[in-house]
């Protein structure tokens, strides 16, 4: 099935040695983590936040109504303990949980000062500003509308508690989302560029009539790429420790396999591109075409609940969308495969969905 699968690597190896397109391709991730690194910052509304009401009165329901009606929150379920809530925030379910204490009426009415806790996941920076921003401006406004005193009389003391990320720094959101990027980036702008390469030179029909098997031409083509671009993602992932200071809280072995899932589908449509462009050229723009979705829609730069709807069901065809969650959720969350495998099935069914129609397209193209 595999015949000619080594001659094939080492025909590959060669041509990536000596290919000055390939090692400016090579470059381009250690450029974008630099630019992208210090330089994105961003803002939004509608942070998905669960409810761990203690208090269970008219008095905490209204007080739920008025975390909606600012619109900076949006109120996905309620919890039943601190586990819960904890759990909701490392999952990913919920980026806020509003904590209201048994005790938070009568405080009121006997006009003493009532807590209410606020934990923040400041994984995503700026959501966690606009949702610690918008949790203390209500309990200002709240107070104020219960009787004007100065702030250290208040009635209502949101006290917010960041999670992940305290300092909000805009790195430990971006540079984790930036290896989902630059991972894609890399496998389909090689892939593409391999297959093109050799449509032009006159080479891809040479091979065909060698004793080698479409299989084994196919493998043997991607798996140096296979091979580089999870080299990128190391090094990139040492780039993101040791120089932006952000570590890696869950497991680096589950990150690792995760990654190489996620190349699946990456690879699959570097093939599928390479089927449809005539020349480098056109390589160039279908590949660029397939990362705009991928760097607008999934939530690497604009929080995917701020989206209108259509667009909000549309980054659910993105497989960039899962990993940058898998990424986030184990390098700044902690997050293990009980709260990421749906993720990593969603990947790996775009892996054989790719994988299959880049056959097929191949195998057409070549006949």
């Amino acid at each position: 099935m595999f015949r000619g699968l080594w001659a094939i690597l080492k025909k590959e190896v060669i041509h990536i040695k000596r290919d000055p397109a390939t090692r400016f391709v090579l470059a381009i991730p250690l450029i974008e983590l630099l630019i992208f690194g210090y330089a994105i910052d961003t803002d939004v509304k509608y942070v998905n936040t669960v409810v761990f009401d203690l208090n269970r009165d008219a008095e905490s329901r209204q007080l739920v109504k008025e975390f909606e009606n600012t619109r900076s929150f949006k109120i996905v379920g309620e919890v039943h303990s601190d586990r819960e809530l904890q759990s909701a925030i490392v999952s990913g379910q919920a980026k806020v949980g509003i904590k209201i204490p048994p005790d938070y009426s009568a405080n009121l009415v006997n006009g003493r000062q009532a807590q209410v806790q606020v934990v923040i996941d400041g994984s995503e920076s700026t959501t966690a500003l606009q949702a610690l921003n918008s949790s203390q401006q209500l309990g200002f406004l709240k107070s104020l509308a219960i009787e004007g005193l100065s702030p250290a009389e208040f009635k209502i003391d949101i006290r917010p508690r960041l999670l992940f990320n305290p300092n909000l720094e805009s790195a430990n959101f971006f540079v984790p989302g930036l290896i989902g990027i630059i991972l894609q980036l890399v496998t389909v702008f090689l892939t593409a560029f391999a297959i093109v390469r050799e449509r032009e030179r006159g080479t891809l029909e040479q091979l065909l009539v060698t004793p080698v098997s479409k299989g084994g031409l196919i493998l043997g083509k991607l798996l140096p790429y296979t091979v580089i671009g999870f080299g990128q993602t190391v090094v990139v992932l040492l780039l993101m420790v040791f120089l932006f200071r952000v570590p890696v809280s869950g497991s680096v072995t589950l990150l690792l396999i995760l990654s190489l899932l996620f190349l699946i589908p990456a690879l699959g449509i570097g093939i599928v591109i390479s089927t449809f462009a005539k020349n480098q050229g056109e390589a160039m723009q279908m590949s660029l075409m397939s990362m705009l979705p991928s760097f607008l829609l999934s939530g690497f730069v604009f929080p995917r609940e701020s989206m209108p709807l259509i667009i909000y069901l549309i980054s659910f065809l993105i497989p960039a969308t899962y990993y940058l969650e898998i990424l986030r959720g184990i390098i700044l969350r902690g997050a293990g495969i009980a709260a990421l495998w749906d993720e990593a099935l969603v990947l790996a069914a775009f892996g054989v969905l790719f994988m299959a129609l880049s056959a097929l397209r191949f195998k057409k193209h070549l006949g």
